[in-house]
């Protein structure tokens, strides 16, 4: 794993301004494994591990792209392990975005727009896997993109933010509703 990746992961979560308890302990949790700990960067690094998604939202901020994820039969943001090669959160994030809906999108170069920390566990259908310490970054995309389906997904479809699936994962309304707090801040 580059150095590049590593240092953008400490950044990230260095530089996470929390808004509240639930914000400040994922980030003393993150500081543990990335600022003060061993970096468990790769998905071989032990039970708990790096990986990066995109919360895509419309301009409108109405709407979500979720996928339905294989595995896991749940709907969720795009997103995954880290690779060799990727550059930073954000890039990983973005190369996950490309490689589970085809759309392309570019990095900042004031980073991401608003980004969450999430350490969530895994079912035992993940293997040896047993939590993701997730950065989740916001990303704007028009509704009118033309997305595709993965290997690793079974749909591709945008959500009412306010109407989300059943099957949804763990978590992902939580992490939508703060990340859309947090966009709608910067506007």
């Amino acid at each position: 794993m580059s150095d590049a990746v590593t240092r953008s992961m400490s950044n990230l979560v260095r530089n996470f301004s929390p808004r509240d308890d639930a914000e400040r302990a994922a980030q003393e949790d993150f500081a543990s494994f990335f600022v003060h700990g061993e970096s468990p960067m790769w998905r071989e690094s032990g039970p708990d591990h790096a990986t990066a998604s995109c919360v895509v939202l419309d301009p409108t901020l109405r709407d979500t792209l979720l996928v339905f994820h294989a595995k896991g039969q749940f709907w969720v943001q795009p997103g995954g392990h880290l690779e060799e090669g990727d550059e930073s959160i954000e890039a990983a994030a973005l190369r996950e975005l490309r490689e589970e809906t085809g759309l392309r999108l570019d990095a900042r170069d004031d980073g991401p727009l608003a980004y969450d920390l999430d350490h969530h566990a895994l079912s035992a259908s993940f293997g040896r896997c047993a939590s993701h310490l997730d950065v989740g970054i916001a990303v704007i995309v028009d509704r009118d993109a033309e997305i595709t389906v993965s290997d690793e997904s079974e749909d591709v479809r945008w959500w009412p933010v306010d109407a989300l699936p059943a099957e949804l994962a763990n978590g992902v309304q939580r992490r939508i509703d703060a990340l859309l707090t947090r966009v709608r801040g910067r506007a």
